[in-house]
């Protein structure tokens, strides 16, 4: 079923949407998005390769049609953002692609509350650095015949399954954070869109929300949510 066109609410809202877009076919040339209208508001659910999360990044649209809800291809969405000549111009939505497992089990709306616990900005870009440097030295000090998939995979689980700060979010989430572009250093104000609810006020330092099994890392670019029992427990409602 058509679409009508999607129009960005200014050329900033659809930069950020392409950048978004190419992070995740960076990582999987196949990578698959949700779309989920609400209101004005586009959310973009997409799962990074190898993470284990969520990436969200909402876009402000204007005139936007009545609702939409699909699963599209993130390559093809892609093309059709840089299709136009003119940046911030409307741009087509793919038609839907078969889903994977991910996208039936998306975040709550509602129900969020702040959690406690999250360092400061400049510490988590630290400690996401430092993790990286970690994981590199203690693979390359790894002999080549015991340079094994297997190994590496425990050492990255050990790595990535260690918490942030005094919270429950795993390392892996802000690590997916910094390979998505969200833990960049925030202007001023940021687009009304970049944070939902916020109406561009000026930016706010990263929060940690929680909901039932879901813990979200909020940041001005956009958000990382994460179940605390992985994304391959499917113990919730799809919708």
């Amino acid at each position: 079923m058509s679409t009508a066109p999607l129009r960005p609410a200014d050329r900033g809202e659809a930069a950020d949407l392409a950048a978004f877009l190419r992070r995740l076919v960076h990582y999987d040339k196949a990578a698959a998005v949700r779309l989920q209208l609400t209101g004005e508001r586009l959310a973009v659910f997409g799962r990074p390769a190898s993470f284990e999360v969520l990436a969200v990044r909402t876009v402000l649209l204007d005139d936007a049609p009545a609702e939409l809800d699909r699963t599209v291809s993130a390559g093809e969405l892609l093309e059709l953002v840089h299709a136009e000549s003119e940046p911030g111009a409307p741009f087509g939505v793919p038609e839907a692609v078969t889903g994977p497992p991910w996208a039936g089990v998306l975040p709550p709306r509602t129900g969020w509350r702040a959690e406690p616990g999250l360092p400061a900005p400049d510490a988590i870009r630290a400690a996401v650095a430092a993790v990286v440097a970690e994981f590199r030295t203690r693979t390359e000090a790894l002999a080549p015949e015991k340079r094994t998939r297997t190994a590496l995979d425990a050492i990255g689980h050990e790595i990535w399954s260690r918490p942030l700060g005094d919270t429950a979010l795993p390392v892996r989430a802000a690590h997916a954070a910094h390979a998505m572009g969200f833990l960049r250093p925030a202007p001023v104000r940021v687009p009304a869109a970049s944070v939902p609810g916020d109406g561009g006020a000026p930016a706010e330092p990263f929060a940690l929300r929680s909901a039932g099994a879901w813990l979200r890392l909020r940041t001005p670019y956009g958000s990382v949510a994460v179940r605390r029992a992985g994304l391959g427990a499917f113990g919730v409602s799809v919708r």
